[in-house]
C-alpha cells in the first residue's frame, strides 16, 4: 500500500477527485487547468502584468504591462542549457524590468504631483544596499525618457562604487549610515567631480567631523539631517523607525546641528532633510502619519530661515509578494500610486499650511525598483521518500491485538460520510498502540502493523477531505506530512536567505506543465547539509500554504522558480556549504517570443569556493598528490591510478559548485 502521494486528479489527469468540490465525473478542459494553475499560484495577483502563463502551460515574462513583447522562460531556458550556456539553478534577469519599475515609480509622483498642484520635484535614490551588482546600478542610473536615478550608498566601500558611475548632472548621491573621516574625504571627491552629493548626518559627532573636514580642505559640501521620527513603520521592519531607533538625530540634536551649523558659517550647505521609517512598509496609515511628522520638522526649519531644499522620505514602498493586498508582512494594502498620492498629499498640506515652499521629494524605494527583474529557477533533482512506497499489506487475524483489529476495521470501513469520525478513532487508537507497546504488552512487529494501518487511514482520510467543497482545518497538518520532499539543486542560504532567516515569502511556481492538473503536494528541501535548508512556506492569495502543489514529478526535467528575488536576496546570500553564486544570464526581451542574451555570468567553481575559504588551490592539489604518493609506497595504491585521482582532484577545481546532471 502507498501512502505517500494524495493525488487530487486520477492518473490521466482528466477526472478530478479532489478539486475545490468538482465530482470524479466531471472532466476538465485544458484551459479550466490552466485557469486553475494561475490561481493557485497566483501568478495573475503577483506577477505585476510582468509574469503570466501562455497556452502551452509556459511561464512567460514581458518587459512591461500589457506589452507584446514576451518570452516564454521554459523555451528560453532550454536553448540556453542545450547550447551549455548556462547550468542549473540560474539567475535570469529581465533588465528591462528594472527600468520599467524605475519609469513607473515615476509616473506615479508625477501623477500626484499633477493632480495636487505640487510645485517640488521627485528624485528617484535607488540604495546600492537592495542590490549592489554593477549591472544593476549602471542599468538604472542610466534610465533617461524624464527620469534619472541617483544612488545612494551607506559604507564607503559603496560610496566608492558610486563615484566610478556615470550620472545625470540633476541626480543625487545619498550618503547614508555611519561614517569617518575617510568616508567624508571621499565623498567630497564627489563634490568636485561636479557630483550633487549629500552628507546625511546620523548623530552629532559626524557633523563636527564634516564641518572639520570642510574647513580643512576649503570646500563646503552639502550636508542632511536624518531625523529620528516618533512614527514607526509596519510590518517586520517596523523598528527602524520610533523613539529607539538605531539612526537619526531627536529634536534636541537637530537643532545643536543648526547651532553647530550656524557657527561654522555654513548653514547654507543644510540642504536635505531624511527620515526611514522601515522597508517594505505593509500599511499606507503609517506613511501618512510619517509624511505629516516629517514635513513639520521641515516646515519648521524652514521658518527658521534654512534653505532647505529636499525632503528625503527613504524607502519603504513595499511589494506585494503574495498578491494579497493586505497588511500582511508579504504584501501591501496599498497601490504604487497611492502611495505616491498619500506622500505628496500629506506634505503640500502641511506646506501650505505652514506657508512654506513645497521640497523636492526623494525616494529610496529599492525594493520596488528592483525585486521584480530577477528570477531564480532550480530544478527538482530527487525525491526524498517520507514513507516507504511498497509495504506489504497488513494482514490481521482474531489472534492480533486489540488496538490492531479495531485500525484494520477503521481502515476497512472508512468512507466519505464518516471519515473524520474515523481519523480522530484512529488518532486515539494510534496513540493506545504506543502506550501498549512501552508496557511491553504488543511486539515489535504489531507496533509496526498499527502504525501503517494508522498512516494509510489518515491517508485516506485526507483524500476524502479533499473532495469536500469545505476544508478542514484538521487535515492541514495531514497535507503537510504527506507531502513530497522535493530535493531541488540550490541553496536556500544562497539564494533565498530572507526565506530562511526572516520568513519572507517569494512567489514559488514551476515554469512549465501549467497544462497539467496538480495532483502532489511537496516542499522544497536544498542540497545543504542544514535542516534549515528547506522551502515548507508559499504564498497564497487568503493564507499561508504548508504545501505546494504540483503536477508529479516522475523523474524527467522538471523546474521551479522564485520569483521577485532581485532585492537583497543576492547581496545577502551567504557561502553556506561553500556553495557559490549560481550561474546569471542577462535577457532582453525584443518580441513576441524573441529574446537577446546581452550578458552570460558563470557561477563559481569549487576552485572559487576555497579560495573564499582561505585554501590555496596549488597547495591544495600539492598536499593531494603527498598523500596519494603516500599510499602508493605502502602499495595501498598503484602509481598509474595515483597519477589519474591527482590529475582527476586537480581538474575537479573547475567544476560548478551546485550538483551537475
Amino acid at each position: 500500500m502507498s501512502i505517500v502521494k494524495i493525488p487530487t486528479h486520477s492518473a490521466d489527469g482528466r477526472e478530478p477527485v479532489a478539486d475545490r468540490g468538482v465530482t470524479p465525473d466531471q472532466r476538465l478542459s485544458k484551459r479550466e487547468i490552466l485557469d486553475h494553475a494561475i490561481e493557485t499560484y497566483g501568478i495573475a495577483h503577483w506577477g505585476a502584468g510582468y509574469f503570466d502563463v501562455n497556452s502551452q502551460g509556459h511561464v512567460i515574462a514581458r518587459p512591461e504591462q500589457n506589452d507584446e513583447r514576451y518570452v516564454d522562460v521554459k523555451s528560453m531556458l532550454d536553448d540556453l542549457l542545450s547550447k551549455g550556456q548556462v547550468r542549473l539553478p540560474v539567475v535570469v534577469r529581465f533588465p528591462q524590468l528594472l527600468t520599467s519599475q524605475l519609469h513607473r515609480l515615476h509616473a506615479a509622483f508625477q501623477t500626484a504631483i499633477q493632480e495636487f498642484d505640487y510645485q517640488g520635484q521627485h528624485f528617484p535614490v535607488f540604495p546600492m544596499k537592495v542590490n549592489p551588482r554593477r549591472e544593476v546600478v549602471e542599468h538604472l542610473t542610466a534610465s533617461t525618457n524624464g527620469c534619472t536615478c541617483g544612488l545612494e550608498c551607506g559604507s564607503k566601500s559603496e560610496l566608492y562604487a558610486a563615484l566610478s558611475v556615470t550620472q545625470a548632472p540633476e541626480s543625487l548621491l545619498i550618503c547614508n549610515g555611519f561614517k569617518d573621516e575617510s568616508f567624508v574625504d571621499l565623498a567630497m571627491m564627489g563634490t568636485h567631480l561636479g557630483k550633487r552629493v549629500l552628507i546625511v548626518v546620523e548623530k552629532l559627532n559626524e557633523l563636527r567631523m564634516v564641518i572639520r573636514r570642510a574647513q580643512a580642505n576649503g570646500h563646503r559640501p552639502w550636508v542632511g539631517l536624518r531625523a529620528k521620527l516618533y512614527s514607526q513603520g509596519s510590518g517586520k521592519w517596523a523598528s527602524s523607525g520610533g523613539e529607539a531607533a538605531k539612526f537619526g538625530l531627536t529634536t534636541s540634536e537637530i537643532l545643536e546641528c543648526i547651532r553647530l551649523l550656524k557657527e561654522a558659517g555654513m548653514e547654507e550647505s543644510l540642504k536635505l532633510i531624511h527620515f526611514h521609517i522601515g522597508s517594505q512598509i505593509t500599511e499606507i496609515k503609517r506613511v501618512k502619519n510619517a509624511m505629516k511628522e516629517s514635513c513639520r520638522v521641515y516646515a519648521k526649519l524652514r521658518q527658521m530661515g534654512l534653505n532647505i531644499e529636499y525632503l528625503d522620505i527613504g524607502g519603504g514602498m513595499g511589494v506585494d509578494y503574495d498578491g494579497s493586498k493586505t497588511r500582511y508582512d508579504s504584501s501591501v494594502n496599498y497601490t504604487m500610486q497611492e502611495f505616491a498620492n498619500d506622500v505628496v498629499y500629506a506634505v503640500a498640506q502641511v506646506c501650505d499650511d505652514e506657508n512654506v515652499p513645497h521640497p523636492h521629494l526623494v525616494t529610496e524605494s529599492g525594493r520596488v525598483m528592483t525585486a521584480y527583474h530577477s528570477v531564480f529557477i532550480t530544478s527538482i533533482w530527487d525525491e526524498i521518500e517520507t514513507f516507504a512506497d511498497d509495504r506489504p499489506e497488513v494482514q490481521v487475524t482474531d489472534d492480533d491485538p486489540q488496538v490492531i483489529v479495531e485500525l484494520k476495521e477503521l481502515f476497512d470501513d472508512i468512507n466519505a460520510k464518516n471519515y473524520r469520525e474515523y481519523y480522530h478513532d484512529a488518532v486515539d487508537h494510534k496513540d493506545e498502540l504506543h502506550t501498549q507497546f512501552n508496557l511491553g504488552l504488543i511486539s515489535l512487529e504489531d507496533r509496526a502493523d498499527g502504525e501503517v494501518l494508522y498512516w494509510e487511514i489518515c491517508a485516506q482520510a485526507l483524500r476524502f477531505s479533499q473532495l469536500s467543497r469545505f476544508a478542514k482545518p484538521e487535515f492541514e497538518d495531514l497535507k503537510r506530512i504527506f507531502a513530497s520532499k522535493y530535493l531541488c539543486n540550490f541553496s536556500v542560504f544562497r539564494s533565498a536567505p530572507d526565506s530562511w532567516a526572516i520568513g519572507q515569502l517569494f512567489p514559488i511556481m514551476p515554469i512549465h506543465r501549467l497544462d497539467e492538473p496538480t495532483v502532489d503536494y511537496a516542499t522544497m528541501v536544498d542540497v545543504t547539509c542544514d535542516s534549515d535548508g528547506q522551502i515548507d512556506k508559499f504564498v497564497d492569495v487568503r493564507d499561508v500554504k504548508n504545501v505546494l502543489e504540483l503536477p508529479e514529478y516522475s523523474g524527467e526535467p522538471y523546474y521551479l522558480a522564485l520569483f521577485l528575488a532581485g532585492a537583497y536576496q543576492e547581496v545577502m546570500g551567504s557561502h553556506h556549504n561553500l556553495f557559490g553564486h549560481p550561474d546569471e544570464v542577462h535577457v532582453s526581451i525584443e518580441g513576441p517570443g524573441s529574446y537577446l542574451v546581452e550578458e552570460i555570468e558563470p557561477g563559481s567553481q569549487v576552485g572559487d569556493m576555497l579560495d573564499f575559504a582561505g585554501f590555496d588551490r596549488l597547495q591544495a592539489v600539492k598536499r593531494f598528490r603527498e598523500q596519494a604518493d603516500a599510499a602508493v609506497s605502502t602499495g595501498n595504491l598503484s602509481a598509474e591510478f595515483a597519477s589519474e585521482i591527482v590529475e582527476r582532484y586537480a581538474a575537479s577545481a573547475g567544476r560548478y559548485s551546485y550538483l551537475e546532471g
